[in-house]
């Protein structure tokens, strides 16, 4: 396993354990009443296909109604009133299914529920066509599928907006909620060291993107030929430059984790790769999150994994189920964060009053 550290920049040149943070020059956060209602006017009507298609200012104001729906649910009982959003998912789930439901049904609206497992979308009739029967009874569509180009023709062919719930390339919303849940604990994403260890996925391509737009320093750890898109690591590294935080690249472990705030996994076989699972077990052992792995992070460090996990494969029972595991918190977010997206997409989002508190321990990362 090698242990040479790749520093990317738009220029990607081999480096120590530098993590010092560029300067940004894009602002962090919510400034005023005035950009909060710019930012939700801009997101009315629009599509969550990929983190990228977030500005930062954006992604800002989607954390900040977040917390403001959990601290407040009371404020947004009815803001989706008679709003009709569906869900068709060709793969298997709980939380993704479950937390769109209960959010968007605590929020007024109601949700129907198309499974798509046995019948993947596009195969009984067209993409444009669906949208354009869907579009004239709902008001948002869910989709849950193999291929992202499902979804991307799909929010292409519709008047209503769609959003990602996981799809090979990427899973937004799990990433939005990650970072949120982050900030309940941290009080601030912006320059904390996350570090990921492991297949370098959809899930890991979304906590990028999404650690670059909050200034977060973002180190990926994975096996040599099971790294993070190109493509993706390059459109992180266009937004870190502006927030000030960085995206490192490594094939050790130990070295993405030393120091960190947060070590975050996934299974090592994602949904359609079942079949590389025999393959992939050995070649992924070394990057298990254990108690020694755990040691190399700050001691106040949490654990996190979007669930469902393998136990004792990715992470041991020992970590999922310790002290800074935050994976239940995670979970448990899902349906704050996704709240704030519909609100957001439907146009029924406002700026809550006393919103701001996001966790009681505000620590940045100190830089080398």
């Amino acid at each position: 396993m090698g242990s040479k550290t790749v520093m990317m920049s738009t220029k990607p040149e081999i480096a120590g354990d530098d993590h010092t943070p560029t300067k940004p020059t894009a602002t962090l956060g919510i400034q005023s009443d005035t950009a909060f209602s710019e930012a939700t006017k801009r997101l009315c009507g629009r599509d969550l296909c990929s983190i990228a298609d977030l500005t930062v200012q954006e992604m800002a104001a989607i954390m900040e109604l977040a917390h403001a729906v959990k601290n407040h649910p009371e404020d947004c009982r009815h803001a989706l009133d008679a709003k009709q959003m569906v869900l068709f998912f060709e793969k298997a789930s709980l939380r993704t299914r479950l937390s769109f439901e209960a959010g968007i049904n605590t929020l007024g609206g109601n949700a129907i529920f198309v499974d798509q497992t046995q019948s993947p979308l596009g195969e009984r009739e067209s993409l444009a066509d669906m949208a354009h029967n869907v579009e004239r009874w709902m008001s948002i569509m869910v989709l849950r599928t193999y291929s992202h180009e499902t979804i991307t023709e799909m929010a292409a062919c519709s008047r209503i907006p769609v959003i990602n719930a996981l799809s090979d390339l990427e899973h937004p919303c799990q990433a939005i909620t990650d970072f949120f849940t982050l900030e309940e604990h941290f009080g601030s994403a912006q320059g904390l060291h996350f570090a990921y260890v492991g297949d370098g996925n959809n899930v890991c391509h979304s906590l990028m993107l999404t650690a670059a737009q909050l200034g977060t320093h973002c180190s990926v750890a994975s096996p040599k030929g099971f790294g993070p898109k190109l493509e993706i690591i390059h459109k992180a590294i266009e937004i870190a430059e502006t927030t000030g935080g960085s995206i490192t690249l490594l094939h050790d472990p130990i070295k993405a984790v030393t120091g960190a705030d947060a070590i975050y996994t996934d299974v090592c076989t994602s949904m359609g790769f079942e079949h590389e699972a025999t393959k992939r077990a050995p070649i992924f052992k070394p990057y298990q999150v254990n108690e020694a792995l755990m040691a190399h992070a700050q001691p106040d460090a949490v654990f996190m994994h979007c669930l469902p996990a393998h136990r004792n494969a990715e992470v041991t029972d020992a970590v999922l189920d310790g002290p800074q595991s935050v994976v239940f918190d995670q979970a448990e977010n899902r349906m704050h964060a996704q709240k704030a997206l519909l609100l957001m997409l439907l146009g029924g989002a406002k700026r809550i009053s006393n919103s701001r508190g996001r966790g009681t321990q505000i620590r940045k990362r100190a830089t080398t």
